[in-house]
């Protein structure tokens, strides 16, 4: 299939579960969908989940890299198009639906419908960008599991889950942790196994370039501060967001305050953030792109 003389049924931004499970759904249905990812591999966030996951019922046990290489597969027996290392750097409305420049394509991909499953990025410091090297660590993922630990100093700012579980990970790999948190919003389970005098609620004072909070000195600041969504290509499009930014979208569709424009899994912040939730809203989004396609009048892949 030519993809820039095609117009899909929708093209999805963002392989990760949501993204991929929309798409295999939209192409079992028989609609055409393609998909956009701006990374070397399909995955998301799981790619950089190293820690077997055993929240996720249908595959306990499995670390993130083993799930994404299952999504990798679903998306190349549905068949469904994927363009790799293409990061959407715009999308525009159209009277035929929607058109999404995609970085190194001469022309735009047209679609009916547009999906936005890009994900969040964590949250850092104020003025911190790029001091990660420093000894600066922003969010989950590989780098942690790659730091070493033993005999470092490791402040840990965060009141969530990952916080607490990051925290429990470099204690037990040999690190010195203190956490600072505004407020605690961890399950019990991590709060009651971290020791008591470790944990400082409360306003703190962090100088990221010292490497100090409250001014005593770390070798190491871990920062688990959330998530915001990525979403900088549809910024032209207006969604309208929900209170804490993440793009609002219609619980029974997926639907944004744009019609035609879906937005699933964590840029949306529909359910809780998890791969379940995540495969859950690509199905939602996939049946109503298809209710809407059939009303239209479109003919749907025999």
């Amino acid at each position: 299939m030519d993809a820039e003389n095609t117009i899909y049924d929708a093209a999805i931004v963002g392989g990760g579960p949501a993204g991929v499970s929309c798409a295999v759904w939209l192409a079992r249905l028989g609609l055409t969908p393609v998909l956009i990812e701006r990374g070397t591999a399909i995955g998301g966030l799981c790619l950089s989940h190293s820690f077997p996951d055993n929240w996720n019922a249908s595959l306990p046990g499995f670390t993130g890299p083993q799930v994404a290489d299952n999504l990798a597969l679903s998306l190349e027996q549905a068949d469904v198009p994927t363009l790799l290392s293409c990061a959407a750097e715009r999308a525009v409305s159209v009277a035929d639906g929607y058109e999404l420049y995609v970085a190194g394509r001469s022309a735009p991909l047209l679609a009916r419908h547009l999906v936005l499953a890009t994900g969040v990025r964590a949250r850092t410091l104020l003025h911190c960008d790029g001091v990660e090297a420093q000894g600066i660590l922003v969010g989950p993922g590989t780098h942690i599991v790659s730091q070493a630990f033993q005999g470092k100093r490791v402040a840990v700012l965060g009141g969530g889950d990952n916080a607490f579980e990051n925290a429990l990970y470099a204690m037990e790999h040999g690190a010195t942790v203190d956490l600072y948190a505004r407020t605690v919003r961890a399950q019990h389970q991590f709060v009651r196994q971290f020791p008591g005098g470790s944990v400082n609620v409360g306003p703190y004072q962090v100088s990221p370039a010292a490497r100090r909070v409250n001014d005593k000195p770390y070798d190491l600041i871990m920062v688990f501060y959330g998530w915001e969504p990525c979403m900088q290509f549809a910024g032209a499009l207006n969604l309208r967001r929900s209170a804490r930014g993440f793009i609002a979208t219609d619980m029974e569709t997926a639907q944004t305050s744009v019609p035609g424009v879906y937005a699933i899994g964590e840029v949306a912040q529909r359910l809780h953030p998890c791969v379940v939730t995540a495969l859950a809203d690509g199905v939602t989004a996939a049946k109503a792109i298809q209710a809407r396609t059939e009303a239209a009048g479109h003919q749907l892949i025999q």
